[in-house]
């Protein structure tokens, strides 16, 4: 029961740190103030997911103590996560130039890469194959740009926090189905980091990530799912298909914009769930849409891979209806352009 007690303190720890972060960040006028490239219309502090990184890093050691996760993915995730987390704090209290941000990206990638060996044996049409070096440099392309589009999707109120959590228990339910508990662990601590923030950051948000918590995430989903498919190499795909909103729509978006011409390190507001938010006409209704999403379209294909179908019908059964969305939703038009 230790590891149970475990989860619950890291969510009271993680809820109790949010309203002490609330507080410093209106005392220190640490506000997001709406602008025309925003998604909300209210001031609102921000850089609420430094209790997303403290909960899950302190309580991280705790499971090598109870031997449920190895020193070495524990020193790559910690310095990992904890690199791109003060990037993030920093470039929420002051601007940072993009290409510091950015080398630090790649940094902090390398690190983690670097403590997980690597991108493992992946499987492809039905035989595993080794990419050696050019595996490893896809693998640190895909964390950093799962990095970025986390944070790029940190739009509307919850949305961020609930597709962390919905892809960790998704993911968790997978690896259960398919014969894999003992990686559980790690996606339970971060579901249950990210549920204390939610409860501040649940439309309407009364404090936002910030770039600190949300490109934290989306390094740590990365490497999680490098980190699973050592032990079993369809594991990856599973982890692509369950965040599959995510990965659509920014990505989609980006290719639009880059076809359009724009200047891509620009803040904008066309993504697909951005275009979708204001056709409806609320954050609340995307936010609960997608988890929708996450849990009765994506989980089944995911566990249906993760127990030995076909990695390549299970990506396109699952990314076709989210591109057919993305380009309905006019993801990466301008908004002259918009439904």
């Amino acid at each position: 029961m230790t590891v149970w007690w475990l989860l619950l303190a890291v969510i009271v720890a993680s809820w109790g740190l949010t309203l002490v972060l609330r507080r410093y960040a209106l005392a220190k006028s640490l506000i997001d103030i709406p602008n025309e490239r925003s998604s909300h219309s209210v001031p609102t502090p921000r850089g609420g997911g430094v209790a997303i990184v403290g909960s899950f890093l302190l309580a991280l050691p705790a499971l090598v103590a109870l031997d449920l996760l190895s020193p070495a993915a524990l020193c790559g995730l910690f310095g990992s996560g904890l690199l791109v987390a003060v990037i993030g704090f920093a470039d929420d209290h002051g601007h940072i130039a993009a290409r510091w941000r950015l080398l630090g990206h790649f940094i902090a990638a390398a690190w983690v890469l670097y403590w997980l060996n690597g991108l493992p044996p992946i499987e492809l049409f039905g035989v595993t194959v080794d990419l050696g070096w050019f595996g490893d440099a896809l693998a640190l392309v895909y964390l950093v740009w799962m990095l970025n589009l986390y944070n790029f999707m940190d739009g509307i109120d919850g949305l961020a926090s609930a597709e962390a959590i919905s892809v960790c228990l998704g993911i968790c339910l997978v690896y259960w189905f398919a014969g894999f508990p003992e990686l559980v662990w790690v996606p339970l601590l971060l579901a249950s980091a990210v549920a204390g923030f939610l409860f501040w950051n649940f439309p309407p948000a009364r404090i936002f990530m910030g770039d600190a918590g949300s490109g934290f995430l989306g390094v740590v989903l990365g490497a999680l799912a490098i980190h699973a498919t050592w032990t079993a190499p369809q594991l990856l795909w599973s982890w692509l298909i369950l965040l599959g909103v995510f990965i659509v729509d920014s990505t989609w978006t980006l290719i639009m914009r880059l076809i359009r011409g724009d200047k891509i390190y620009q803040a904008h507001r066309s993504h697909a769930y951005q275009q979708a938010s204001r056709f409806f006409k609320g954050h609340r209704i995307i936010t609960v849409s997608i988890v929708a999403i996450n849990v009765g379209w994506l989980l089944p294909l995911a566990m249906w891979v993760g127990a030995g179908g076909s990695w390549l019908i299970g990506v396109i059964v699952a990314y076709a209806p989210l591109c057919w969305v993305a380009w309905r939703f006019g993801a990466g038009k301008a908004e002259c352009e918009e439904l």
